[in-house]
Formats: structure tokens, sequence, C-alpha cells
């Protein structure tokens, strides 16, 4: 496809820019397939803002047209005259007057952006037909839906080499690394051309006792095929963490043999597991009556069942909404604000997935048993306490290249559909169809243990911006597609970049690294009472004034903690 078919007006000059944290300026507009370039030339230098058509999730048009003196005599002329006669009489005057009022009168145009990292920019363009244009192509260049057109598939920085290494880690190596289950757990490549789970990697992790053959039996008893595989060893204690969708029990109550011998291989004989479901119990029980269900006390008698309703879907993306409204009204009213709040509901399903990731946590760490995690189809609310527990049991977990291999492990391979997931974010005006903020809910939840635990976790607040932005707009390949099948259909590892890789890179690594850091070998236990959470502000509100001044005062302290261990160790 060619961009400039979308392109009718490519640069307008003498734009008006009104920008959050920044005075008004006028400049040059230029529009290209992938960015809007606003060029501010000003009489002592000259400074570039750059936005990606992706980021964009919403515009509004505004006609700007100045009525002039010409129309205000119309308009009097008119009012007062009430018989044909004077209006005849006076026509000759009506007709100049409206030839004066197009030749005077100049529209003009005003464009609101809203962007997905909830940025508000207005362009105040001169000429509404240029207006209208760069609208249109605004509309159309940011919803594009062709993966290979985006742009990732073109960023080409100078200093990154598409031969460099794609991601941090892959199944196999996670494997590898993982010496002490390899008598108990092996590497099954079942998966290979994708036909057993369109939503896995190639290589998942499986009992040793289960062959390949019981392993396409149970995908075919699992939703999606996502069969339970392991995401977790505990060292401490050689407990696990899996995974999977619910099963296929349907109003019959069908049974699978080759799913029950594959959990039960999971524990000893002599041990019982626990099955966190992500849904409540009405939720499972009516899930059979479409052909979904849950895992019977008789059928897995050696498995505690344990229900957690967590909201996913419509629901999470409407408190997101909802949040966002609360955070930009400016009616300085307490009362409103504070009902605003309570109303999105987006404080309690941080509260409700720390907590269901906590208990996660409890029966592997405290009470030594492994566990099944699973809602309906295994890649929202599964993920998100999966990922959530991991940071509360495991040190390597809570460094910045740890933490960023868990989110390729448990969300980039694991087969979260960011591609319908983000699509959307807070302001788009656009019906809901399968956009869930739930990759954000977990940066939020990271973000309220990272301030309940300063010095436990190795990356800053900056990395959790990042991802946040990246995940719904980014010059990378990471977060593009729904699975690891299509990203290898569109060849997205070997045309795009790594997001991940880029963070690591010295000078990035050196910005999103935590200054305070102080590694512990103990488990972290975020509260998660009413009071110990607090709406993320460097998110929520990052564009206001207040959180600049808390980003200037982090950054001085990021630069006096430097400077220090520097002089320690001249």
């Amino acid at each position: 496809m060619e961009f400039s078919e979308h392109i009718k007006t490519a640069n307008v000059e003498d734009v008006v820019l009104r920008q959050p944290l920044h005075p008004p300026s006028r400049g040059t507009l230029c529009i290209t397939g992938h960015h809007l370039l606003f060029s501010v030339r000003e009489e002592v230098s000259s400074r570039q803002v750059l936005l990606l058509l992706r980021n964009i999730d919403a515009i509004e048009k505004r006609v700007n047209a100045p009525i002039c003196i010409s129309c205000l005599i119309t308009l009097f002329l008119k009012s007062f005259l009430t018989s044909v006669e004077n209006l005849f009489a006076y026509s000759g005057l009506i007709s100049n007057a409206g030839r004066n009022e197009s030749r005077i009168s100049g529209s003009s145009g005003t464009i609101t952006i809203k962007c997905k990292d909830l940025r508000v920019l207005q362009l105040d363009i001169p000429g509404m037909e240029q207006c209208l244009n760069i609208a249109r192509s605004i509309e159309t260049l940011s919803c594009l839906d062709c993966v290979s057109e985006m742009y990732p598939f073109f960023y080409r920085p100078s200093d990154i080499s598409l031969q460099d290494q794609w991601g941090l880690s892959t199944p196999e190596k996670h494997y590898t690394q993982m010496k002490e289950l390899q008598d108990r757990w092996r590497l099954s490549t079942v998966n290979k051309d994708y036909t057993v789970c369109p939503s896995y990697p190639p290589a998942v992790i499986v009992p040793m006792d289960v062959d390949d053959d019981v392993l396409k039996k149970v995908a075919k008893f699992r939703q999606g095929g996502r069969f339970p595989v392991l995401c977790y060893y505990h060292r401490k204690n050689g407990m696990v963490i899996m995974r999977s969708s619910q099963p296929l029990t349907g109003a019959n109550r069908k049974r699978c043999k080759e799913d029950e011998l594959l959990l039960q291989a999971v524990i000893d004989t002599s041990d019982k597991g626990y099955i966190i479901d992500t849904r409540s119990s009405q939720q499972a029980q009516q899930a059979r009556i479409t052909g979904g269900g849950f895992e019977s006390k008789s059928c897995y008698n050696r498995w505690k069942r344990l229900h957690r309703h967590m909201e996913r879907g419509k629901a999470l993306q409407e408190s997101l909404i909802k949040v966002v409204e609360a955070c930009g009204d400016n009616s300085h009213n307490m009362d409103r604000w504070l009902s605003k709040l309570e109303n999105s509901k987006w404080l309690s399903h941080v509260q409700t997935a720390l907590s269901t990731a906590g208990l996660l946590a409890e029966c592997v760490e405290r009470d030594g048993h492994s566990v099944l995690v699973h809602g309906s189809e295994g890649i929202d609310s599964t993920l998100l306490i999966s990922t959530l527990a991991q940071l509360i049991m495991d040190p390597s977990c809570r460094t910045l290249e740890g933490f960023l291999v868990l989110l390729e492990r448990e969300w980039v391979q694991a087969g979260h559909p960011f591609q319908q997931r983000c699509a959307h974010s807070a302001h788009s005006h656009a019906r809901l169809q399968q956009e869930s903020p739930v990759f954000l809910l977990l940066l939020d939840c990271v973000w309220q243990v990272w301030r309940q635990f300063p010095l436990a976790l190795g990356f800053s607040e900056a990395l959790l911006l990042k991802l946040a932005t990246e995940a719904y707009a980014s010059d990378y390949g990471t977060f593009l597609c729904n699975s690891d099948q299509e990203r290898c259909a569109l060849g997205v590892k070997e045309k795009t970049h790594c997001l991940f890789q880029a963070v690591l890179r010295p000078l990035e690594r050196e910005h999103y690294s935590n200054p305070l850091y102080e590694p512990t070998e103990l488990a972290i236990w975020p509260s998660v009472h009413p009071q110990s959470l607090q709406l993320w502000r460097g998110f929520f509100l990052r564009w206001t004034q207040q959180t600049r001044h808390l980003e200037e005062a982090q950054e001085e302290i990021r630069n006096m903690v430097t400077e220090w261990g520097k002089m320690a160790l001249s």
C-alpha cells in the first residue's frame, strides 16, 4: 500500500500546537505514513515534536469561523426586516454584506488529538480544507490493521542491527537454566508447527512421564488447545506453577483421562495441589453451558479448586475509561473526584490482582504446594497473576533484565493477544471489541509493589511507563501480533527490533535501573489494604505539572546516588 494515497495535504505552515507542560508554539506541521512532525522555528533555536500516528486513540475536529463586521450588519438587518418590501429594498445591501463576509472571514480548524499514552494535543490549522485533509489522514493512518505496514517494520536506528539477537530468552534456554527440575520435567516440541496450540510457543515444559501423544489429547480437552504447562519452578521447595485454559467439560461433564493423568504427574502420590480459577464459582458453572467448565472434585481428587473472581474484557476496559475521565476532571471538586475514582473501580481491580497473586505465592512459598492457574482462555488474568506471584517469590525476577525476561516468557511467548487488547486505550470513540488493559493492570500492580518496596526491585518507574506506552504504540516489534505463531508468519523477529534488547543498552539501562536497589533473597509480600494502594500518578497524571515535579525530584535523587557511588569507588 502507498501511504501517499491517504495524504492529501502533507505540509501546513503557521500551525499552532498546544501540548501539556509547554507553552503554545507556532510552526510547520508535516504528516508522513507513520508520524506527525511539528517543527517549531523560533528566533534562538528550533525543535521538533514527533508523534507516532499509532499512538493516536481519537481525534476531534472543530471549525473556527470568525464573525466579521459585515456578518453582524447582515444579522441585524435580517432581524428587523419583517416585510417583503423591506427585504427587497435592502437586498442590495445584504448581498454586498455577504460578499464582504466571504472576503474578510478566513475560516480555520482545530484538531484535538487524544493519545493512547493519555496526552491531549491541540492543533490550530489555518484553512478549513487543510484541516479536514489532515484530520482524514490521521484517522486513516492511525488505524491501519495490516501489521506489516506498521512502523516497527520501517524503524532502522543506526546503533542497532537486525542481525542482533531478537529476544532475551527462549523456552529452551529457560529449561536449560533450571537443572533441578530436569529429572521430573522435559522440554516438549509437540507444538513445533503450532498445530496443537496456536497461541503457545513451539517448545513447552511438561512432566517427564507425559508423552506428546497424551499432550495432543489433553490439548483437545482445553480451550484453544492451551494444555497445562510449567511456567515457574520454585527452587526453595521444588513446587511449580502451571497455567492453562479451562477444561471443556461442558454440560455433560465430559472427562479426559489424559488430562487427569497429566495433573496427577505434577504432584507426588502423597501430596495435593491447588487449582486457582480466576472466575467466580458461578461463572465457572455457567461456562459449562457454552462447552467450558472446571475440574470436578471426583475426577481431580488430589487437587483443591479455589475461585477468585477477576474482571476482564469489556468491564476492565470501561474501568480504564472511567479512571482516565476522572483524572481529566478539572472541576477541583473533592467529592466529585473521589466519587469518580471509586466508581471507576480501577483500584479494586488492582487490589484483586495483587490479592490473588498473593494467594498463589502463599500456596507455593508458604504452604509448599504446586498450583495450576487458569480462567477461561488462559491468556489474560492467568498471565497477570502468575507474573505477579513470580515477582513476589523469585529474586531473579526483580532485576531489570530478569523482569524483562519474565515479561517475555509470561506475556509475549505465552500468547497474550497484544494486538487485540491494546488496539485502543481510554479515549477511543470506536465500539469496544476485544480491547482490555490487562497488561496495563499488571504494570500498575508492579508499580504498587515498587512503591511499597522501593529497594527490592532493580528497575525504575520509568521502565514501567516506557512499557505502558510501548504496548499501545511502539517503534519496536516486541508487542506486535497476538501470538508467537503470528510473529513467525510475518517475520517480526527478522524484520523488526526488540524493545527489551534496546532497554538493556548501556545508556538506557542506566536510565531504567533503580539506583537504590538492594537485592534480597526473601519473598516480598505487598499489602493489599485499601490504605496501602494508591492511584498510579506517574501514569494517569503523567502530563500534569505536579507529576513533572516528582519526576524531576526522582532524577535528582538518581544523580545524587550515582555521584555517591562514584565517590565510594574512588
